[in-house]
């Protein structure tokens, strides 16, 4: 085979993709040299990127190239691509996808580690996305956000210059140009916390559609699993009808053998994206079952029972309320400290301090504990991470999804050989600590009760969602399910409750606000 040209754009990334591929080639028995080529969208940089003409002003002057013959291959962050290609080109391949999350990087005199993501009120993120905008205010309305273009590192400079307070930026790329971020406190957003955009972290690998050659050439490149993926996220966002301006994130991926997605979209950047996750066994049909979630005349429930307090501001509440849903929160149970001072006997020698809940934070540092210096944190979930940075610590480590054994399994990996202490309550499954491995030294410290409510009133809302085993109890004491009436069980020692009761339930990805509120959008009333 001749000597392959490889069309690229000029950035620091743009060519780091090309040269990838470059190598690549090389593995498997193809020349390659490089073309650099500008495209709008480099030649542009005082207008934000939805008010650019058209679409793919990152691509069509490559596109151009390929068609005329100048270059062989095209290389694209398959993000930029518009979902219809021109007559005559096609992707050949798609590599394995690199890490799709965001990446927040902070000035550190604008961190406020006790905020949700670490930002101060009212810092000034830059970001030319609409989507990560959308998304970005949904978890923290008091943010200014502003546009931000240019290059990685020309957007990493214009932080550093104090421009902004801190910057978005996908994890992938940063990766990629393997840049020193030491100077900024830098956050990793997870793709379940802020959506990524469809195919955020995959490189395409276009070509003429008759260069038959090359194209079975190029399968060598091919990674399967991400090419299903992204071609789910893809077709989502045709289906929509839209372009890389449109404020939705869809990302799916592979776990042990389902497939698992979120949808994140908003009408514009400025309005509370509605979000909606899935676990399918088939893709076939899947991207026309979550665009219809969205159809703006389906039915969702009027009211929404929740057996726990909901924050004036709270996330949950703002998603359910944009759609007129009324939220009866109130908890049936109540929780009394049983310990009033901390014995220094259980903080010596500490290697980890692991929080089932969010009582279990609130209760232990109400004790006002003098902690080791090095002293790590792990927590059961988001809702008890929000808890701890209240208290002004970060976590080393944040159980992901509702599945309490496999937080429990990754998290005695972690702390094999370490002294691991467990603030809980009285009446705790010890669910982490059966999971732990016999070198492990577990520290017990049950500081509160729980105490079952009584008398607990009927609800009539369309869905109840419960979040504990206890309250689950403290409800079916005396009431019953009415026809039709839908559950959401937080955690699996909660859904087993209702296995118990042979009642059937939705279980949330994640036992957050975010989770939830997927969950209740995912309803169908009848």
């Amino acid at each position: 085979m001749k000597r392959l040209i490889i069309g690229t754009r000029g950035s620091d990334l743009a060519l780091w993709q090309a040269n990838f591929i470059k190598d690549k080639l090389a593995e498997i028995g193809a020349e390659a040299e490089l073309k650099i080529i500008k495209t709008q969208g480099d030649k542009i940089l005082n207008l934000r990127l939805d008010k650019l003409e058209g679409k793919g002003f990152f691509t069509k002057e490559l596109e151009e190239e390929l068609l005329g013959g100048t270059i062989d291959i095209a290389v694209h962050s398959h993000k930029d691509l518009p979902t219809t290609h021109p007559a005559g080109l096609i992707i050949a391949a798609v590599t394995e996808r690199e890490d799709p999350s965001e990446l927040l990087l902070i000035l550190k005199d604008c961190v406020d580690i006790k905020q949700k993501l670490s930002l101060k009120t009212g810092a000034m993120v830059g970001t030319s996305s609409n989507r990560r905008k959308a998304q970005m205010l949904s978890l923290r309305s008091d943010l200014n956000i502003e546009d931000l273009r240019g290059n990685v590192p020309t957007r990493i400079q214009k932080l550093r210059d104090e421009d902004y307070d801190a910057i978005l930026l996908a994890k992938a790329g940063v990766n990629r140009l393997n840049i020193d971020l030491s100077e900024f406190h830098v956050e990793v957003v997870d793709t379940t916390e802020l959506v990524p955009a469809p195919a955020q972290g995959a490189l395409a690998i276009q070509i003429r559609e008759n260069d038959q050659e090359l194209f079975d050439l190029l399968q060598q490149l091919n990674h399967q699993e991400t090419i299903e993926a992204i071609g789910v996220e893809r077709k989502v966002l045709n289906l929509f009808e839209g372009g890389c301006h449109m404020p939705l994130g869809c990302y799916c991926k592979k776990e042990d053998g389902q497939y698992e997605i979120w949808t994140s979209k908003a009408e514009t950047d400025e309005h509370f994206p509605d979000r909606y996750f899935c676990r399918v066994d088939s893709l076939e049909g899947v991207a026309e079952q979550i665009v219809a979630k969205f159809s703006p005349g389906r039915k969702l429930p009027s009211k929404v029972f929740i057996s726990r307090e909901v924050g004036e501001h709270s996330y949950f509440r703002k998603a359910l309320e944009k759609h007129k849903i009324e939220i009866e929160g109130r908890s049936l149970i109540r929780t009394f400290p049983i310990v009033n001072v901390l014995d220094p006997f259980y903080l010596k020698h500490i290697d980890w301090i692991f929080f089932s809940s969010r009582n279990s934070v609130e209760y232990f540092f109400n004790l006002k504990p003098l902690l080791p210096k090095h002293v790590k944190f792990g927590v059961a979930g988001r809702g008890s991470e929000d808890s701890l940075r209240k208290a002004g610590h970060l976590a080393d480590y944040v159980g992901e999804g509702g599945d309490i054994d496999e937080v429990a399994d990754l998290f005695a990996e972690l702390v094999a050989g370490k002294t691991v202490l467990f603030p809980r309550a009285q009446d705790s499954l010890l669910s982490i600590q059966k999971a732990l491995k016999a070198d492990t030294k577990v520290v017990d410290l049950p500081i509160y009760e729980t105490v079952i409510e009584e008398d607990v009133d009927q609800t009539y809302a369309e869905v109840l969602i419960f979040t504990s085993p206890s309250n689950v109890d403290a409800y079916f004491v005396e009431n019953l399910l009415e026809p039709g009436q839908q559950v959401i069980a937080i955690g699996n020692s909660t859904g087993k409750k209702f296995d118990e009761m042979g009642v059937k339930y939705i279980q949330p990805y994640s036992p957050d606000e975010i989770g939830l509120a997927e969950a209740v959008y995912g309803i169908d009333i009848k």
